[in-house]
Order: structure tokens, then sequence, then C-alpha cells
């Protein structure tokens, strides 16, 4: 009986230390490579281990290489998921992997931008206007010369997205789709420093550049851009954009920007309560705006930015939060 006894006892410590340890493992959220990202991963995070009480770790990765991570459930969470536009991130919703939770950011946009000294000039930096006709797309084989790329004599530059982004491949079949691969070279920067870095040298001498971008950023609250006109949104010439091998895409402006949470199923279905708290989550553009252009430019980490957020905004806690989750995350701070 004693024997029995020790057994069963021996075999529910096994299982409890094994509830334990699986208790125990953090949250992988994806570590995004850029400002808006960071930032509310740094921000989640905090909330995910003072409010809720689990520990978080980051795992770093491309766009397409985080979702394919996310489908498998080897991460669980993907701070800011652009949902909708990646074909691995389509494929692996449809087959019930991962979620897209809320509408994080509203006013969020991407596209095509030059500086407004290109189209209007600038008086008091003495700049005259080098392309006044440019309105959309449509116009830029006409001013090839004038974002002329210093490595590829005859053609113009076209700062893409970072390597490994969805929007790369976008861009890259927006460059056929709007026939200018052979009046513009596909110039894709190593990351989103290397390319606002690109831009901002350009502000500074007065240079003309094209380039992709998008918001919430401190790029765009910095300077004085204009976005391009694109044609209306037309969801099957979306899908030739998004396709890499799509041999003959169709011109279209970028799918409506709808910022979410990207969690995996199987730890929706574990942690019910920290998904309600992500459905909640709303930014407004521009105290984030705000706080990504201090960031930038004092070089903070993103979570001593987040944190501050949260401090001055109290409200945000109360609006994503059960009352005593919210009490122990403003205790914290």
């Amino acid at each position: 009986m004693t024997k029995r006894c020790s057994w069963w006892l021996g075999l529910w410590a096994a299982l409890g230390l094994n509830a334990l340890a699986s208790a125990a493992e953090p949250v992988r959220f994806a570590d995004l490579n850029w400002e808006s990202g960071s930032l509310i991963t740094e921000l989640l995070r905090y909330v995910v281990e003072k409010g809720y009480g689990l520990s978080t770790e980051t795992a770093p990765g491309t766009t397409v290489t985080l979702e394919a991570a996310l489908a498998r459930n080897d991460i669980q969470v993907i701070g800011e998921e652009w949902a909708g536009r990646s074909p691995v991130w389509n494929k692996a919703e449809a087959a019930g992997q991962v979620q897209g939770l809320g509408d994080i950011v509203k006013g969020a946009t991407e596209g095509w931008w030059v500086p407004a000294y290109v189209i209007n000039g600038d008086p008091k930096r003495g700049i005259e206007a080098k392309a006044p006709g440019l309105k959309s797309v449509a116009d830029l084989s006409r001013y090839k010369d004038v974002f002329r790329d210093p490595e590829s004599p005859g053609k113009g530059r076209f700062l893409n997205s970072p390597i490994g982004w969805t929007s790369e491949v976008v861009n890259g079949q927006k460059l056929k789709a709007y026939g200018l691969v052979d009046s513009f070279s596909n110039f894709r920067a190593g990351s989103s420093a290397a390319l606002d870095a690109e831009i901002t040298s350009a502000v500074k001498r007065g240079e003309p550049v094209l380039f992709y971008y998008w918001s919430p950023t401190p790029l765009l609250g910095r300077y004085d851009f204009i976005q391009l006109q694109e044609p209306p949104f037309d969801a099957e010439a979306w899908k030739t954009l998004t396709d890499p091998d799509n041999p003959a895409p169709r011109p279209t402006r970028s799918l409506a920007s709808k910022l979410s949470i990207g969690v995996s199923s199987a730890f929706a279905r574990e942690h019910a309560d920290v998904v309600g708290f992500f459905a909640k989550v709303e930014l407004p553009i521009e105290p984030l705006n705000q706080a990504l252009a201090r960031m930038s430019e004092k070089r903070l980490e993103p979570r001593e930015v987040a944190l501050g957020l949260l401090r001055e905004h109290p409200e945000w806690l109360r609006a994503w939060l059960p009352a005593p989750v919210a009490e122990k995350v403003q205790a914290s701070l």
C-alpha cells in the first residue's frame, strides 16, 4: 500500500512539475525591426508581464518567416500585423492557425512618396520645383531623370521596403504593373534604419527622392511629403501584387491599412484573458507618432518609450483591461 501511494504521489508530482514547466514557458513575441513595431511590441510585452504574470521573450526574423513561425506556434504574438497583405498570413488564417485581433492604429497608411519641394519647390531653401506636374505614379516615367540613380545611368531610383518585408514584394510587382521597370531601379534597403537614413540624407540636401513609406512613423511627421496617387483599390489586382511569381501584375493602390495584433490560434485557446486585452488595444496615431519621433531623435529604447506612453495615458489601460489588471499595471509603473 505504501509503495502504491508513493508511486501515485510520484506520478502526480511529475505531472505537477510538467504543468508548472509548461506554464513557465515564456510568451514569444516577434522581434519587429521597424520603429512602430518595436514600440508596440514592448508596450504589449509589459502589460502581459505585469498585468497577467507571464514571462515574455522575442524572436527575430523577416515578416514572412515570422508569420510562418506564428502559424506553427513557434512564436505566439506579432505586435503589429498588417493583416491580409501576405499570402503566408492569408493561408494560415484560412487554415485557422492564426488570428488578427483588433484595429490597433486608426489612420495607418502606406504608399509611394516624394518630398513636397520636388513638386512645389521651397523658396526659403532656394529649391526650385523639379517635377511640378508629378501627381501620380502614372507620371513617374516622365521624371526618371529627376530621381536619377547614380549606380544605374539612364534610370531613376525607387527606394523600396527593406529586404524580406511583404511590401517589398508588392512594390516590386507595382514597378512592373505601372510599366516602370525599364525606367526605375528597384533599390532595396537592408533595414528600416537604412531606408530612413537614405531619405533623410536626400531631404537635408534638398535632393529629389522617390520612396515607399508607411504610417505610423516618425519620418512622416517630421518632414513635408506628398503621397503619389494610385488607381482605386481592386481586390483581384491586389492578389497579383502580393504574388511574387505572377508574371502580369495589375495596377492598384494597396489594400486599406488595418493594423492588428497577430496571435497563434494555439495561444488564443490557452490565454483567452490576454486575447481579450489584445482585441481592445487602440493607439491614437498622433501621440504614437510623437512618441516614435522622440524615440528616433533621442535614440531611446522602445521599452522606455512604451512605459512613458503608459504613464502619460492611464486611460488607455482602463479602456483595455479589467479594473484589477489595469490597477496592477498602473501600480508597476
